[in-house]
């Protein structure tokens, strides 16, 4: 028996248990095809990526979007892609040179998609507050508005017609066909979604709760499930599982029936962006700040082939300071270094005197470049205490506050310090 499975080993592709490299920035999001072939990833780089899985390569490289890519769904003939422009880009597996659609369908970026059990419509989590459900055939999309603040996460329930959906605004809500949305109340804003094959929700908080509910809604139960925020969430395809994951690394995977927390991945400690399952529940791939997209034995945790840090290996280094420890959130995003590419945001390096929108190399949102502001220690120290939605609207950076005024001092000291020109 042993020499069989050794055989079966050696005769596996070399490169079937490979990370996933060829995106220039944080993988934001993953989808795997019902075949298990293929997988499609996007990225803080505005681009989209097919992988032929087995082989480890990248089969087509997706470019439309002005802006990072923040959500990727598998249709039944190619894919669909989302993102900062608030646009819906439709790909036809044939020709993935260009979009087979490419339509603006919200006024603010796109967070989330989820594909219909049927696989003819797609439904949109935007930060305009809203959500819209699109036929892939065309046609106007139609609206779900309620929401008070950003929407990040959406998912049809079984019956292909109930919508889901969980908000900044700290609800979780239930849209049937008709008629208005029953609101939950989760305590705190959500910032990712994830519904079972058999109708169960999870929803994750921004304080790092999981909240775990059933097919009608009713809150199970809450769990602390992490230090930092959850920004990612995925059932196992039999529902039996949970897979979570924080900015600060950790990816935890639950059984989700109990809530037990099963293990947690030792993976390289870098912010985990996205989730996925293999169609059979075996593999969960996971997308990262450090551009990769990796693979996990879903059954005990173990990392399939070796784990290897891609530069930039540390988000920042830290000074020790007060200062330092408050920039840890803004770090997933930004850089300080002038030779350091731009994430989510651009990089922080030289931003003291800087007109806002003016940093090489980053796109940046039009109503945000539209403000008269020029950054210094008195105008970041507004931004965090008004938060970006009240003194930048229009921006895309998500919303973040820093209520305490000594801590907004720390940081903004730290800010000029570290990203100071020289």
């Amino acid at each position: 028996m042993r020499t069989f499975v050794l055989a079966l080993l050696l005769a596996a592709p070399a490169l079937a248990q490979t990370e996933l490299r060829g995106h220039g920035g944080p993988v934001r999001a993953l989808a795997i095809t019902s075949d298990g072939r293929e997988a499609v990833t996007g990225s803080f780089d505005s681009s989209s990526i097919v992988w032929v899985l087995e082989r480890g390569i990248a089969r087509a490289v997706l470019r439309a979007h002005d802006g990072a890519v923040n959500a990727v769904g598998v249709t039944a003939n190619g894919f669909v892609t989302a993102g900062e422009d608030g646009r819906l880009a439709v790909w036809n597996r044939a020709d993935l040179t260009r979009p087979q659609s490419f339509d603006r369908i919200h006024a603010g970026p796109i967070a989330a998609l989820s594909l219909s059990p049927d696989g003819k419509s797609v439904a949109s989590a935007s930060w305009d507050s809203s959500l819209a459900v699109t036929q892939l055939a065309g046609g106007t999309p139609r609206r779900y508005e309620g929401h008070q603040g950003n929407v990040n996460g959406v998912g049809f329930l079984p019956d292909g017609v109930t919508l889901v959906s969980a908000g900044y605004d700290a609800t979780l809500r239930i849209w049937p066909g008709s008629g208005a949305a029953r609101i939950i109340k989760l305590e705190v804003p959500l910032n990712a979604l994830s519904i079972a094959a058999d109708g169960r929700m999870a929803a994750g908080g921004a304080d790092g709760s999981l909240f775990l509910l059933d097919a009608q809604g009713n809150n199970l139960r809450k769990i602390e499930a992490a230090e930092s925020p959850l920004i990612a969430l995925a059932f196992s395809p039999d529902s039996r599982f949970l897979a979570a994951a924080s900015p600060r690394g950790s990816v935890t995977l639950f059984e989700a029936a109990s809530g037990k927390a099963l293990f947690t991945l030792n993976g390289p400690g870098l912010p985990v962006w996205s989730l996925a399952f293999s169609p059979d529940g075996k593999v969960l791939f996971t997308g990262g700040t450090d551009r990769l997209v990796r693979r996990w034995n879903a059954v005990n945790g173990d990392h399939l082939g070796p784990i290897i840090i891609e530069k930039p290996a540390e988000i920042f280094v830290s000074d020790g300071s007060r200062g330092a420890d408050v920039f840890k959130a803004c770090a997933v995003c930004h850089t300080l270094t002038p030779d350091a590419e731009n994430r989510a945001g651009p990089s922080l390096y030289g931003i003291i005197g800087r007109r806002i929108g003016t940093a090489p190399g980053y796109i940046y949102s039009t109503g945000f470049v539209a403000h008269d502001i020029v950054w210094n220690k008195d105008t970041i120290a507004k931004l965090f205490e008004l938060g970006p939605s009240i003194y930048t609207p229009g921006t895309k950076m998500p919303e973040q506050r820093v209520g305490s005024e000594e801590d907004r001092t720390a940081l903004v000291e730290f800010i000029e310090k570290a990203a100071r020109l020289r």
